[in-house]
């Protein structure tokens, strides 16, 4: 039996990223690790394949994450298992929402910067 079974899995399903590859080479034990942690939620059958995908598809999609090669393969996949397209519009919907976060964080600051050199929050033109 191999020493890295869900890496294997992972490279026979199409779900290796080759972007792990020179990972796996150096160290296939923390490959397979972070694998098993990562495939866990819907290898235990928790989260039905859609429901699995479709958070994949908010986390690759996020705005801290905006990782490409993961929200393609796990749109396909969730087209794959059943979801549609409106479900999936759906949830990069909800994520663009993350961004809002750099309004709140920042217009605040800028207020306070604003405040302490006097100037107005008024609009000019």
């Amino acid at each position: 039996m191999s020493n890295t079974p869900v890496s294997d899995a992972a490279r026979a399903n199409g779900f290796w990223n080759k972007a792990w590859d020179e990972a796996a080479e150096l160290d296939p034990e923390w490959i397979e690790k972070f694998l098993d942690m990562a495939t866990l939620p819907v290898r235990k059958g928790v989260l039905d394949p859609k429901t699995y995908e479709l958070i994949a598809i908010a986390v690759d999609a996020s705005c801290t994450h905006m990782y490409a090669p993961g929200t393609r393969r796990h749109i396909a996949k969730a087209l794959d298992v059943g979801a549609t397209p409106e479900e999936i519009m759906a949830v990069l919907e909800c994520v663009a929402v993350l961004g809002i976060h750099s309004v709140a964080l920042g217009v605040p600051m800028l207020a306070e910067e604003m405040r302490a050199r006097g100037i107005s929050a008024a609009v000019t033109e």
